[in-house]
């Protein structure tokens, strides 16, 4: 029997900074949206510039990442999976869906100057929906403008190589559990 592929893999920019929250079991989830544009010409040679909105969802150590590290006009590489979920309007009773991108891996490709700091990627207001269920698992990637470990670096814990404390990092903007060591990190 043939397996099922579901993967989506989008770069952007965001349109707003990142919200992050707990499930009441203690899990973190981040949700962002990411502008997807494109250029194309048609038969009569107008170009065209179309934009594509993703809502993105993420999960446990990659949320408390993307919350940290991501603002508004960032520009990313997300890879992930697509999921819709549906719940009834509180207000009209009808059904409503949406579809969003699970994200399992995100790279930041912008560095901090590159950044736009006008409305350019200004993001619509999203619609009023609840929290989106938990994922099973979630991985990382080191963002671009993190720090690369030294590989002459001193070794503790086993041969691990041990990274110095970081500096001038922002503060977190709405983490309400603080990371305790750059141990923690996946990266």
């Amino acid at each position: 029997m043939a397996k099922d592929l579901n993967k989506v893999m989008l770069t952007g920019h965001l349109g707003a900074d990142p919200e992050m929250r707990y499930t009441p079991q203690g899990s973190a989830v981040t949700t962002f949206r990411v502008a997807s544009g494109r250029t194309w010409k048609s038969a009569d040679g107008t170009q065209h510039d179309d934009t594509e909105w993703f809502s993105v969802v993420s999960w446990d150590k990659l949320a408390e990442i993307c919350n940290q590290y991501l603002t508004k006009g960032t520009r990313v590489y997300i890879e992930g999976r697509l999921q819709t979920r549906s719940w009834d309007d509180k207000t009209s009773g009808e059904k409503r869906y949406k579809t969003e991108v699970i994200a399992q891996d995100m790279i930041i490709l912008s560095s901090r100057g590159d950044r736009p700091a006008g409305s350019e990627f200004e993001a619509p207001a999203p619609d009023e929906e609840p929290a989106p269920p938990p994922m099973a698992s979630t991985t990382a990637r080191r963002p671009a403008t993190a720090p690369a470990p030294s590989a002459a670096a001193p070794r503790d814990n086993g041969g691990a190589p041990s990274r110095p404390a970081a500096t001038g990092r922002p503060a977190p903007r709405n983490l309400p559990q603080a990371i305790e060591g750059d141990e923690d990190l996946p990266f």
